[in-house]
């Protein structure tokens, strides 16, 4: 046998060896780590597919929250986690988009680090108070934080999130002065403005719907172009005090680089046939959320696209974590 006979042999190996694995995968449970504690917008969203998911593959598929440093942990511990297939990251606007722009040093390439596989949903933002504070609409309560500049707080799920952005573009356009306190996710930000430890938050939908609905909580206004399905009586911020403003969030599967692009594109298509199916639909929209799959194709160009926004909008607002 020649040498040109065995390099195509091996090639040849190597590449059925790729397709066998991909096509018998998963033979054991699958874990998808959300970069941030239970109870926020990607748990939420990652639990939804999870579930859906587990089934689909006739293997358990566990979430993993792994949260701290505005995601930037379990983002890190999915970039140098095998690329199998077995350790996938559900990430979101701040730790694919922002995360990138805002921090001059993160403890991975963003660039290189993830193969994306399927967007999930887009997340707008409600603006919420707790039912203490006097404000019933987003024009009172920028006349409240005017009187009192620097004497209210709001939470973020994070320096650099979609969140803490939207709020920051939000007092920019406003004039506002209103102190942030970041918290290591979603969950923890709205526990303290339920105990009305702050008074301010942006957070999704998604994940604040039901203390809305429960009274809890009082949404001033949604951050998206368009009212949401699941706030029809809360107005935009673009119908009021602010023209124009539109900051939503999104979240989205990724594996790590090097993942097989045979697996990338069978899980992909998982995703999208799930997102599809009308229970699911309906219970992310029920929650606020937008049901958006996509290719992985056009999942990174949606990541790029998204990062270049969120760079001009951080130079230009002059947005840092401190």
């Amino acid at each position: 046998m020649t040498k040109r006979s065995r390099t195509f042999m091996a090639a040849t190996w190597c590449a059925l060896s790729i397709a066998t694995s991909a096509w018998a995968w998963p033979d054991r449970p699958v874990t998808i780590v959300v970069p941030f504690p239970p109870g926020g917008g990607t748990d939420t969203g990652a639990r939804i597919v999870g579930q859906k998911l587990s089934v689909k593959w006739g293997q358990p598929v566990t979430i993993d929250n792994k949260g701290g440093a505005a995601g930037q942990v379990g983002a890190d511990f999915v970039a140098k986690a095998k690329p199998d297939g077995y350790t996938l990251l559900m990430g979101n606007v701040g730790t694919q988009s922002i995360n990138p722009a805002l921090y001059k040093k993160l403890p991975y390439d963003p660039d290189k680090a993830f193969a994306p596989i399927s967007l999930v949903a887009e997340l707008p933002l409600a603006m919420m108070v707790n039912p203490s504070v006097p404000a019933k609409s987003d024009k009172e309560f920028i006349a409240l934080a005017k009187s009192q500049p620097g004497k209210l707080n709001y939470s973020s799920s994070g320096a650099g999130g979609g969140p803490h952005l939207a709020a920051e573009m939000f007092k920019d356009a406003t004039g506002t002065f209103i102190v942030h306190v970041p918290y290591r996710g979603g969950g923890p930000a709205i526990t303290d403005l339920l105990a009305g430890n702050v008074q301010l938050s942006f957070m999704t939908v998604l994940e604040a719907s039901g203390h809305i609905k429960a009274g809890k909580l009082r949404a001033l206004a949604v951050t998206s172009e368009q009212r949401v399905s699941a706030l029809p009586d809360v107005p935009t911020l673009a119908e009021g005090s602010v023209p124009g403003f539109n900051s939503i969030s999104w979240i989205g599967l990724l594996a790590p680089a090097g993942t097989p692009a045979s697996l990338v594109d069978k899980i992909s298509a998982d995703v999208r046939d799930i997102v599809e199916m009308p229970d699911v639909k309906n219970r992310l929209i029920e929650l606020g959320g937008i049901p958006k799959a996509s290719l992985p194709a056009d999942f990174s160009k949606f990541i790029d696209n998204d990062r270049k926004r969120y760079t001009a909008v951080i130079k230009t607002r002059g947005i840092t974590t401190d």
